[in-house]
């Protein structure tokens, strides 16, 4: 008797464990677009569009490679409406009663998964470089789970950037080279695809079925299939990565992308390998091509970050997005929905996300998830933004991120310290604040940036827990030494800011 074989949309890979265990002969692969799946959050139209387009070219692909597909489209009449409900549907086509499966990225499909009234063989997901157990043994008995010491962990294991025991270049990391300033002008682009017959009806029907949808669907120039993964892979390597290191912190006005590689989505949903992608990166500086500090920023925020956060998000287990360490209760601001603003660089980032559900990780960790975070903007509302926004957003990366890294709602278990920054920080990396309506410079009054007025107000707010950490000492030393009417004014200033806003007014 036949098994089922189910391929989710983020599971496109011919390595999928899943697929390796089934027979080819006998077992029937089971993929559905449903809108369970696509509403659980409001995604962005790019997102959706991505990945019914990559479905239904690996679809086509597993055909031609000798496999039976059933494969639901989203606007079939017979659509079961979710992952669970079509299993039932195809089970009672063919006679079926086990599911052979790979693990989900997010605790709510593997419950769903496991109610399921037939027999089911869970795999796990081994395109990951680390498994579950492997991060469990090296997380226990650990006092700090911090992610440099894993990805050191992870280099010895794979050899990657290794000189026998000793890392290349005589150092774990290149962090103080990495940080330079936006550059005058950047000299690249992420490769761009036209849409082929296959994409235009899905952008058709993404454009009929949630066309009012917080984002922009069009123009639409992403990879939809490996091929073309690869393609806008090979043109990053060779193109951006010599200048990825030195400017991956930077943002500017005119160039959303910089030299970032804008690949994760094509990791994310299976159609790039981590280890393929790292070893390929390698390969640029072993051949000259790329410097040591571009190629090993990259390779860490595959090898480490992303390894990391999946083993984060799973040790952690299912209650980690509800987390509120902070106790955080403002409710996410409209202008993070495109309502106006005066702060360019919130401005510019909610832009390109709504056009492009993009945005690089200092956008998102410096700029958004930091502007969230000093106004005490509830976690669970920022989790559910970018989760719904950006092309690569699954819960097992993107809840450690944000939850963790970006709005310390974890109490520490990712970051040290809270990522908070006043507006220094991004005058520093990014030409936003010479065009901002708002003065960077300024510290009280009404052009203050009000980076730099939440920045002490979220500090002051906090005080008794952080003024001991040693990361966060010095800064209640310098609040400390300022006369008093100065204090009063910053605290009055941020408290009338934050009060505008929760208003509704323009900020």
């Amino acid at each position: 008797m036949s098994r089922l074989v189910l391929v989710l949309g983020d599971q496109l890979s011919d390595g999928l464990s899943a697929l390796r265990e089934a027979d080819r002969a006998s077992d029937v692969v089971v993929m559905a677009e449903v809108m369970a799946e696509a509403t659980y959050v409001a995604h962005h139209p790019k997102k959706i569009a991505l990945i019914l387009a990559a479905m239904r070219k690996f679809a086509r692909h597993l055909e031609a490679e000798g496999w039976q597909v059933c494969y639901t489209r989203l606007d079939d009449p017979a659509n079961a409406g979710s992952i669970p409900g079509e299993l039932l549907r195809r089970a009672e086509e063919t006679r079926a009663t086990a599911v052979i499966a790979t693990e989900p990225g997010e605790w709510r499909l593997i419950r769903a998964l496991e109610e399921l009234p037939l027999t089911l063989h869970l795999l796990e997901d081994d395109r990951f470089l680390a498994s579950h157990g492997d991060f469990e043994s090296w997380a226990r008995g650990r006092k700090a789970l911090r992610m440099e010491y894993f990805y050191r962990e992870m280099r010895r294991r794979t050899g990657l950037l290794m000189a026998g025991d000793a890392p290349l270049g005589g150092q774990w990391n290149f962090d103080h080279d990495n940080r330079k300033p936006a550059p005058d002008a950047v000299t690249t682009r992420p490769l761009h695809f036209a849409p082929d017959a296959v994409v235009n009806e899905v952008l058709d029907l993404v454009e009929t079925r949630f066309g009012a949808s917080f984002g922009r669907l069009r123009p639409f120039a992403l990879a939809t299939d490996r091929a073309q993964a690869r393609q806008a892979l090979a043109h990053f390597l060779r193109h951006a990565l010599p200048h990825f290191g030195d400017y991956q912190d930077a943002m500017l006005d005119g160039h959303r992308t910089l030299y970032h590689a804008v690949i994760s989505p094509y990791l994310n949903i299976g159609l790039l390998d981590p280890l393929e992608v790292c070893r390929a990166a390698e390969a640029e500086h072993a051949s000259g091509a790329a410097p040591i500090n571009a190629v090993e920023g990259f390779i860490r925020q595959i090898l480490g970050w992303r390894e990391y956060v999946r083993g984060i998000y799973f040790l952690e287990g299912e209650g980690y997005t509800a987390r509120n360490h902070l106790n955080h209760q403002r409710p996410l601001p409209d202008l993070y929905w495109g309502a106006g603003t005066d702060m360019r660089c919130v401005s510019k980032a909610v832009q390109q996300t709504e056009e492009d559900a993009y945005a690089h990780h200092i956008q998102r960790l410096m700029v958004t998830g930091n502007f969230a975070l000093l106004a005490g903007v509830d976690p669970a509302e920022v989790h559910d933004w970018y989760l719904r926004v950006y092309l690569d957003a699954f819960e097992w990366v993107e809840a450690p991120n944000v939850i963790g890294m970006s709005q310390f709602a974890d109490g520490g278990i990712i970051a040290s310290k809270p990522y908070v920054s006043s507006g220094n920080y991004i005058d520093r990396m990014s030409d936003h604040c010479r065009h901002c309506a708002y003065r960077v410079k300024d510290k009280t009054g009404p052009k203050a940036c009000p980076f730099n007025l939440l920045y002490w107000d979220f500090l002051i707010r906090h005080r008794a827990r952080f003024e001991g950490n040693p990361r966060m000492a010095q800064m209640y030393r310098t609040w400390d030494r300022m006369d008093d009417s100065r204090r009063a004014t910053v605290l009055q200033d941020a408290a009338a800011f934050l009060g505008r806003m929760d208003r509704g007014a323009r900020v």
